[in-house]
């Protein structure tokens, strides 16, 4: 059945306040910034008018049923709304027989609003499940229960869910402000005075309710005396009546405010939220490595009658998920503490429950097994086939040359042999992670480099052909030079680094709005795009065929959860006027702005390049907002003379090195600072030190000595002299022959916020 809440809206002055007053566009609708701002996920699909199944849990009077009534304002898909405490089967029958009904006939969707929807029982949530599964229905469900506990585990799992939170004081204020001022559903007829003090009583103990607050609105009032004017010169009238003529005067004292709210509910149920909130401060005391607070909670649950089982279910769990490979023992551990327990019972078993709980608290933390489920959903994405060389050569061996190729590890010194073992469709995807605390962090430096290694042969001989599923080299080998390269820097550690740097400064939230300058490596936009989902990514490219070539690694995520990328070939990170921010990414205002080496190649014009992006930095976030920004500046970079072993030389060429690169065309690592200050930032900076092991080739050699076409070569030709010159030469080329060189420079990492 269509629910009239949808159906009509209520004559001005008929029906209370609160409903009255609803939201009627995504533009009424007043906080929950986090979910329906600009350029949130949320909005984005309203206004797309593309909907999938939503669940909308927060507590009463935050909005959840108007945003449903938002939905139904805005979509061209028909819209069914039913209350869970007033149907059943029967009406859920009836709704989807005539949904069915609209698709089969007129190729019209259907959304159905579910309000209260954990209060359907499991067979009335699982009539509608089959319906949702196959695209009759779109869910618009709203609860003030977990859904994650109250609401059909298929149905959530179906649905995207949405936490809305309690108003802030400054949104109720706006709110009771417009309600004062709207002349068709408030009280805007009349001139309503409110005495100080009076609304602030009322959006305080309103507690984040906005219907709550709307309520004592209506009653202090309407219940409060008013004083108007008949008509032109009939003098003062006094009374209490409702509806008072249009332009009277009504006086809300604090006294009224007060009596027209009483004091907050509590919500409290203690077959629920008490029990799961007292465990989760338990596993989040022994995650956070606090004893002294595990121990209490822990005591709290005991006293309470907890079962001692359960406990120690959530103690096992905890050793697999957050103590994980940091300490290996610690199942065993907790294992043996349950079966002492078995054995024992209380009042003896609190013993091992403590020891379970301290050993737990005080062990080192790795979560890297989740990583796991990254790789279940890859294998639900994508069923890829076995590598030719690693599948069964005992049965299909002769015929179809399966397993040939396959390199035997303990053929191999160390019993190791780097190999592709990843479906040729996943190579260079990383699902393991390991930690730098305790055991893991003893095995991670022996993952990292077999990991680099396996990618060094399996991506790094630029001549194999693209299907190629046997992987040798050889020293004959085009690319061998870049692959040794690759494979003794350990660049993708430092990459790892850098990104998490930056993301580390930003502080990024779930809902955030983000805006990736100079990002054609997707080094910051993948992890961006994690870590907030229900937000906005948008990506600025130097070249179309970067732009491309982000768009096919993210070909796998839905549409709407896709980053927004636009081309900017300035060459040199810039950022865009908002207005064409807005044209590109359908948004002009942003929480974070974030870059790696924005500056690659500034000369003389370095200042008004710094302004330039400090300026647009600033017009682009939100308030609050900050940019992140990375930098390697020359004058922070290494020195060639720190790798001579003659002293005399080793003098002379420093000196020349830092003339050269104190000199013009090398900005001051300071600069960018000073121009993100004079555009009104808060700003602060750190030098972070650099270091990685590099293997400096011939080409690289070649290229610095050329007197005539390195910019370098030529200067420190003519401050050394053509024989220091060219002893400096020789024995550069002498010492990369012993291999890598460990280099060392330096990276300005620069946070301001607006």
């Amino acid at each position: 059945m269509d629910d009239d809440l949808f159906s009509a809206e209520a004559p001005a002055g008929e029906g209370p306040l609160a409903d009255r007053m609803r939201p009627q566009t995504l533009e009424d609708i007043v906080g929950q910034d986090h979910i329906v701002g600009p350029g949130r996920l949320l909005r984005r699909a309203i206004q797309a008018d593309r909907l999938s199944s939503l669940i909308f849990y927060g507590p009463p009077g935050t909005g959840k049923t108007s945003l449903a009534r938002v939905i139904a304002n805005t979509t061209r898909a028909a819209f069914e709304s039913l209350n869970a405490v007033l149907t059943g089967i029967k009406d859920i029958r009836e709704a989807i027989d005539r949904a069915d009904e609209r698709r089969r006939l007129y190729g019209r969707r259907t959304i159905l609003f579910v309000d209260e929807v954990h209060r359907w029982n499991k067979a009335q949530q699982d009539a509608l499940l089959p319906w949702v599964e196959n695209g009759t229905v779109i869910l618009v469900g709203a609860t003030t229960e977990n859904p994650f506990f109250e609401v059909n585990r298929a149905l959530v799992s179906r649905s995207r869910v949405f936490q809305l939170k309690p108003l802030s004081r400054e949104d109720l204020t706006e709110t009771a402000r417009r309600c004062l001022a709207d002349r068709e559903r408030g009280y805007g007829r009349w001139k309503v005075i409110v005495e100080e003090g009076a609304l602030e009583h009322l959006v305080e103990v309103s507690g984040g309710d906005a219907r709550s607050l709307l309520n004592a609105v209506e009653l202090a009032v309407e219940t409060s005396v008013w004083t108007g004017a008949e008509g032109p010169g009939t003098g003062e009238a006094e009374g209490p009546g409702w509806p008072p003529p249009a332009g009277a005067e009504i006086r809300v004292s604090l006294e009224a405010a007060a009596e027209s709210i009483q004091r907050r509910a509590l919500l409290y149920d203690r077959d629920g939220d008490y029990h799961f909130d007292t465990i989760s401060a338990f596993i989040k005391s022994v995650r956070g490595s606090d004893p002294d607070g595990a121990l209490y909670w822990l005591a709290k649950m005991i006293r309470a009658g907890e079962d001692p089982g359960f406990i120690f279910r959530r103690m096992i769990i905890l050793a697999g998920e957050d103590v994980g490979l940091a300490d290996p023992n610690a199942i065993g551990v907790v294992m043996a503490c349950a079966q002492a327990f078995d054995r024992i019972g209380f009042p003896e078993g609190n013993f091992p429950l403590v020891e379970a709980c301290l050993y737990l608290a005080t062990a080192p933390k790795s979560n890297s097994a989740l990583n796991f489920f990254d790789v279940m959903k890859e294998v639900e994405k994508e069923d890829a086939e076995v590598p030719n060389h690693l599948r069964d050569a005992s049965r299909d061996g002769e015929s179809f040359g399966h397993g040939e190729g396959y390199i035997y590890p303990h053929a191999y010194r160390d019993h190791w042999a780097a190999q592709q073992y990843l479906p040729s469709s996943l190579v260079g995807k990383l699902f393991y992670m390991p930690s730098r605390t305790g055991y893991e962090g003893k095995i991670r430096e022996e993952v990292m480099r077999k990991r680099e290694l396996q990618a060094a042969i399996v991506l790094g001989d630029a001549g194999r052909p693209a299907d190629a599923e046997v992987l040798t080299w050889s020293a004959a080998s085009k690319g061998r030079e870049g692959w040794f390269k690759r494979l003794e820097s350990g660049r993708s550690g430092l990459l790892l680094a850098d990104r998490d740097r930056i993301l580390a400064a930003a502080a990024i939230n779930r809902h955030d709005r983000l805006l990736i300058a100079r990002g054609d490596d997707g080094l910051l936009l993948w992890e961006s795009l994690r870590r907030s989902p229900e937000g906005l990514c948008a990506c600025l490219t130097g070249s179309e065929s970067a732009r491309e070539a982000l768009f096919r690694f993210a070909a796998t995520l839905d549409e709407e959860e896709q980053p927004r990328i636009a081309v900017i070939p300035d060459g040199e990170g810039g950022l865009p006027a908002p207005d064409e921010a807005e044209q590109w990414f359908g948004c002009s205002v942003y929480d974070h702005i974030l870059v790696r080496e924005p500056w690659r190649r500034v000369g003389a014009n370095a200042e008004d390049l710094f302004r330039e992006f400090a300026e647009r930095a600033f017009r682009l976030l939100a308030a609050g907002g900050n940019a992140v920004l990375l930098q390697s500046p020359p004058r922070l970079g290494e020195r060639i003379s720190r790798f001579v072993t003659d002293r005399g030389l080793a003098e002379k060429l420093r000196e020349a090195e830092e003339a050269f690169f104190n000199g013009d065309g090398f900005w001051d690592s300071g600069a960018p600072e000073a121009a993100f200050g004079k555009a009104g930032f808060e700003t602060g900076s750190r030098i972070v030190e650099q270091q990685e092991e590099r293997l400096i080739g011939v080409a690289d050699l070649d290229l610095w000595f050329d007197s005539e076409h390195s910019r370098w070569g030529g200067f420190i030709r003519t401050r050394l002299g053509d024989g220091d010159f060219r002893l400096l030469e020789a024995a550069m080329r002498e010492l990369v022959k012993q291999g890598p060189l460990s280099w060392r420079w330096k990276s300005l990492l620069l946070t301001a916020r607006k």
